[in-house]
């Protein structure tokens, strides 16, 4: 019969198994809830438990999923009021913190380069598309984003104090806090 092997190994390891989850678990009467579960897993495996090379390990490899699941199904959480600030509130990058003076500059910049930065740096265009939608080589477009690129920065480090860190990097701004300088 199937079970004769699950049966076998299962009273050449049950005591071992039980001293092990009672190490683990400290309640005897929950160590035997878990090592119950394991038998009927065994069980349940019938002539695939037959097969196995090592029941041993196998039994012990199922307690410990079991204990796993249990040490899941144990944890007490603690409900956060809904009247808690929340503390955790991500510092912006100082780069990030530039699209409000961005936008008072894009104005004020010549109409092409406006033009090439909405499409591609703040909108979804890619810049082959925007070189096929204006007539344009790729390359034409690489170089007309490049240049618009620079004079909005020349325009925002006047504009808004930009200040770039040895990398050049936007370390902070006139509008930031200072703090990051």
């Amino acid at each position: 019969m199937t079970f004769d092997c699950v049966l076998k190994a299962w009273h050449d390891h049950q005591a071992e198994l039980r001293g092990f989850l009672i190490g683990q678990i400290k309640e005897p009467a929950m160590a035997d809830d878990v090592l119950q579960d394991v038998f009927f897993k065994a069980m349940r495996e019938g002539q695939g438990f037959c097969d196995l090379q090592n029941p041993r390990a196998w039994l012990f490899r199922v307690a410990r999923n079991a204990l796993t699941d249990n040490h899941r199904l144990r944890k007490h959480w603690v409900p956060v009021p809904d009247h808690l600030p929340d503390e955790r509130a991500p510092e912006r990058a100082p780069v990030d913190e530039l699209d409000a003076c961005i936008n008072r500059t894009l104005p004020d910049l010549a109409e092409n380069d406006r033009d090439i930065l909405q499409a591609c740096d703040l909108g979804s265009m890619s810049q082959e598309a925007y070189a096929q939608s204006r007539d344009l080589s790729l390359a034409a477009a690489k170089a007309r984003i490049r240049r618009a690129r620079e004079r909005l920065r020349e325009a925002l480090a006047k504009r808004c104090d930009v200040v770039l860190d040895g990398s050049g990097n936007v370390c902070c701004h006139g509008e930031s806090d200072g703090s990051k300088c």
